[in-house]
């Protein structure tokens, strides 16, 4: 393990009693591991509960495509575990940021809200939980293409995303801020200073590096 976080609504500034510790990490495989029939794995579950670990070559390739959950890692404040491959991997992390992140992220926070949609329809029920998130991300993703870093403390704004996961946003209220942030992470797009692609070459040293050192 060289890397490894607490994400979630720890992370997020939005925990409670009895948050879970959502953790996830990132590994590195010995090099010659792969020299044979059966490669390793591109990622574990556990020991701990809630935890996740990519292989390093397996979580590069998620986040040059912008996938906000392998982002997030980059970006906790919630560092558990550091080693000096995990220090080089936080020291490229821009290099994986690109302008598809108003992809990525936009699509994500419409999946979200096509599930809650879809369920208020079917059972008349609110995922509010899930109403959150949409909005959370559509707020990240504004963010780094304004700033070139990833949002996950949204404590500045605990109380109204609280309000919504616990349903006392009127729904009507929760689509029309959706609908503001969605216009938003359209305007921060257009104005962003990201690469059209992430900088594959920094990305592809850095894995050239981490498999020299792992040779033994």
């Amino acid at each position: 393990m060289i890397l490894g976080v607490v994400v979630g609504s720890r992370a997020y500034g939005l925990d409670g009693p009895g948050s879970d510790h959502d953790r996830r990490g990132v590994f590195v495989a010995p090099t010659r591991s792969f020299w044979s029939l059966d490669k390793p794995p591109a990622h574990v579950e556990g020991p701990l509960d809630e935890q996740f670990s990519w292989e390093i070559e397996r979580f590069c390739v998620l986040a040059t495509q912008a996938n906000p959950t392998v982002l997030e890692v980059l970006w906790s404040p919630l560092v558990e575990t550091v080693t000096p491959d995990g220090s080089q991997l936080l020291a490229v992390r821009d290099a994986f940021l690109s302008r598809r992140v108003a992809e990525t992220y936009g699509g994500y926070a419409r999946d979200q809200l096509a599930r809650v949609v879809s369920r208020r329809e079917r059972t008349g029920e609110t995922n509010h939980k899930q109403a959150m998130h949409m909005i959370r991300l559509l707020l990240a993703g504004a963010h780094v293409l304004r700033t070139g870093q990833v949002l996950v403390d949204v404590s500045h704004l605990r109380d109204r995303l609280l309000a919504v996961r616990r349903g006392d946003v009127p729904w009507p209220e929760v689509t029309a801020w959706a609908d503001r942030l969605q216009a938003d992470l359209a305007d921060a797009a257009a104005g962003t200073h990201l690469p059209q692609h992430p900088d594959r070459d920094r990305v592809n040293a850095l894995l050239h590096d981490v498999r020299e050192r792992n040779m033994a």
